[in-house]
């Protein structure tokens, strides 16, 4: 059995690792140069900035990736206990992520702190309820509007309120019916602490997850080669890419949706325009170097305050000292520390600032200068502090919008063997790509030792 991949993202890079593990055959194409996708990390001016995910958390998947690519001593670790922020009347407001960190937190009053507690007596979500209608009946219109929208919302750059819970919140909906409610599962997770995996990222950015992956299997995966239309071929699939034709026996397709409209719509039209139909919320990511007395994870920006800016990241606050720069299972002074300094020294430090989304798509058009300009100006309001731009990268199509666009895939149905492994049919977030890659390349080994054992004949 043989299996082609379109796309070296980390789910297309994820699945052709854990198939070639398996003995599977498998061909990837990616039309780009570099491998990684949505993963950017660069250097400027000696400095990581990262243009996509700002760090990962590690789940046992991905310190099991991180050893089979002998990655270990370029891992950095955060401090997970550092606090999450939300910019809310005019200040920043530590976000509860402990028990006593929502008993001191002021982004919630206290009629709103025991409003939570209410949540089991509210009734099952609905899931044609929008996420902001789903969140404010069972928490609370202040826990919503101060907590809830912005981190949620932050997360896609989408506004909640137009976002349909049985697309937006189909997870949650499940953990609701397993639990009976949302509250035992929120309690049991801040009760739990230091059982959730730390932040990771690598000396040298987030890209060298991807590039290690790429390293390790680059017989098997093809750059700077696009794939422009799947078709099939009796009981299998051809791949059409501009140098030649591949036959495979089934195919993944790891790209955005309108690209996979694209190369789908000679096998199946009709699933090839509802993909295209999805729409995605656009970013700008600006990187500040400022010098900033504070720690913490970073901050979003409630939705009805006069900024542009929708969070900023302080990746440097969670991976410049010391302590979080040394690998996870080194000790000080062990022999096998890396040789390299942290990737940064100093207070001074890098702030990956998001700019646009759905509420500010006008941001995408607005000059580089401009968006450089907003982002330091809106960052010293808020931080008190002065800021140099670094680099501006607007992303467009960055992030699944979750809206009621995403009504359309219920009209995809593709063909048996041709799978889409997507962060936009599942969930996003790199420890989820990877784990659907895991699970994938799982059913797609059973397929192919059932294809290869030949049927019992009886007598």
């Amino acid at each position: 059995m043989s299996v082609g991949i379109v796309g070296a993202g980390i789910t297309g890079l994820a699945l052709t690792h854990y198939l070639a593990e398996r003995g599977v055959d498998v061909a990837t194409f990616e039309a780009a140069s570099e491998p990684g996708g949505a993963i950017d990390s660069r250097r400027v001016d000696g400095r990581v900035l990262e243009c996509g995910p700002q760090r990962v958390r590690l789940t046992d998947e991905i310190s099991a990736l991180v050893d089979d690519l002998g990655l270990r001593e370029d891992l950095l670790v955060a401090d997970d206990d550092l606090p999450l922020y939300v910019y809310v009347d005019g200040r920043l407001r530590e976000v509860p992520r402990s028990i006593p960190a929502f008993l001191r937190t002021d982004l919630l009053t206290w009629p709103a702190k025991v409003r939570l507690l209410a949540e089991p007596l509210t009734g099952d979500g609905d899931p044609e309820e929008t996420a902001a209608e789903l969140f404010t009946r069972k928490f609370g219109a202040e826990t919503y509007h101060n907590l809830i929208g912005p981190l949620f919302g932050g997360i896609y750059g989408s506004d909640p309120a137009r976002m349909p819970a049985k697309h937006a919140l189909s997870g949650v909906l499940r953990m609701e019916a397993k639990h009976g409610n949302l509250l035992k599962p929120a309690l049991k997770r801040v009760r739990s602490g230091g059982d959730t995996p730390p932040p990771i990222s690598f000396l040298d950015g987030m890209q060298q997850l991807p590039e290690a992956l790429y390293a390790a299997h680059d017989d098997r995966i093809a750059l700077d080669t696009a794939v422009e239309s799947v078709r099939a071929d009796g009981d299998g699939y051809v791949l059409e890419t501009p140098a030649e034709s591949v036959r495979v026996d089934d195919v993944v397709v790891t790209v955005r949706a309108d690209r996979a409209a694209d190369l789908l719509a000679d096998l199946d039209a009709d699933s090839a325009t509802a993909l295209d139909e999805l729409d995605y919320n656009s970013l700008v990511y600006v990187h500040l170097l400022a010098d900033v007395d504070r720690e913490g994870f970073g901050y979003q920006v409630r939705r009805d305050e006069p900024l542009q800016t929708l969070g900023v990241s302080w990746n440097d606050s969670l991976f410049d000292d010391a302590s979080a720069a040394r690998p996870v299972g080194v000790e000080d002074g062990s022999a096998s520390a890396p040789d390299r300094p942290p990737r940064q020294t100093g207070r001074e430090g890098v702030y990956t600032v998001f700019l646009g989304g759905m509420d500010h798509p006008e941001a995408m058009e607005w000059s580089e200068t401009r968006q450089g300009r907003v982002a330091a100006e809106e960052f010293e309001d808020v931080m008190g502090a002065s800021a140099d731009v670094l680099n501006v990268t607007p992303i467009p199509d960055a992030f699944p919008a979750w809206d009621v666009s995403w009504s359309a895939l219920d009209r995809v149905s593709l063909p048996e063997g041709v799978t889409l492994a997507t962060n936009y049919t599942a969930r996003m977030g790199v420890p989820s790509r990877v784990r659907q890659a895991k699970r994938l390349a799982g059913e797609l080994a059973e397929r192919a030792d059932s294809r290869a054992t030949p049927a019992s004949v009886s007598d």
